[in-house]
C-alpha cells in the first residue's frame, strides 16, 4: 500500500548515503523511525535485522510471513523475529512491495546462475559476512545470516511455485519507512549485482535517515 510519510529529510537525526555495492550497519533506537531511501531507482537493498540485546533474536521471513499471510512487505507489515517478537513495523511506503524469499545473491549462486566466470564477483552475502564479523561486542559470524529483506526488489511468485527475478518496480525517490518496536541492528548490503535485471545492471546509492520520533 503506497503511503507517504510526514517526516521530513532536514529534520533527520542520523542521514549516511551508502555506496553502489557497500554495506552498512547501525543501531536503530526503540521508538525512531528509519528510512530506507531508492535515490535512483531500482535498486535491492537486502537487508538483515537483529535485537540488539540477544542478536540470536533476528528477523524471520516465516515467521514474518505465517503472522501475516502475506510474501510481500508493505504499509503495515510487521517483522517479526526468530522467536516471535516484532522488530520494525513498516509505516510509509511509496514503492508498493519488497521481497521477503528471493534472499542474497553470493558468488555460489552467481556461478550457478549466470556462469562461471562470475565467481570472482562481490556479492551481498560477502558484505553481510564483513558486517556481522564487524558488528560488536556480540561476536557474531556468517552463522547469523540468515534469510533477508530485499528492499525495493521484484520477485514474482509463478502460478506453479517457482520464483523470477525481474525489473523493479520501484523509482528515484521511493523510500520504504518503518519504526523500531525495540533497540534493533540493521545491516545492509546495497546490492552490488551485475548480471540480474533487478536494477538494470547498474548498482546505485541508496540512502538512510533516522528520525527521533518526536523528532
Amino acid at each position: 500500500m503506497l503511503t507517504e510519510s510526514p517526516y521530513q529529510p532536514d529534520q533527520a537525526v542520523y542521514r549516511h548515503v551508502i555506496p553502489a555495492g557497500d554495506r552498512w550497519m547501525h543501531t536503530i533506537r526503540q521508538g525512531q523511525i528509519f528510512r530506507i531511501h531508492d535515490l535512483e531507482g531500482n535498486q535491492a537493498a537486502d537487508t538483515l535485522f537483529y535485537d540488539a540485546h540477544h542478536p540470536d533474536d533476528r528477523y524471520s521471513a516465516s515467521d514474518t510471513i505465517q503472522r501475516q499471510g502475506k510474501l510481500y512487505l508493505t504499509t503495515g507489515s510487521v517483522l517479526y523475529s526468530s522467536l516471535g517478537h516484532p522488530l520494525l513495523t513498516i509505516t510509509a511506503d511509496t514503492c508498493g512491495r519488497h521481497d521477503t524469499l528471493g534472499g542474497a545473491c553470493s558468488r555460489e549462486s552467481n556461478t550457478m546462475r549466470y556462469a562461471l566466470d562470475k565467481e570472482h564477483m562481490h556479492a551481498c552475502r560477502d558484505s553481510f559476512i564483513r558486517g556481522v564479523q564487524e558488528c560488536c561486542e556480540h561476536h557474531l559470524d556468517k552463522r547469523d545470516i540468515t534469510c533477508n529483506i530485499n528492499f525495493f526488489m521484484n520477485v514474482p511468485v509463478t502460478p506453479d511455485g517457482r520464483l523470477t527475478f525481474e525489473d523493479g518496480i520501484s523509482a528515484p525517490g521511493r523510500y520504504v519507512e518503518m519504526r523500531a518496536e525495540r533497540d534493533v541492528y540493521v545491516l545492509i548490503s546495497n546490492c552490488p549485482q551485475l548480471n540480474n535485471p533487478c536494477n538494470a545492471y547498474h548498482p546505485t546509492p541508496v540512502e538512510v535517515l533516522i528520525w527521533d520520533e518526536d523528532r
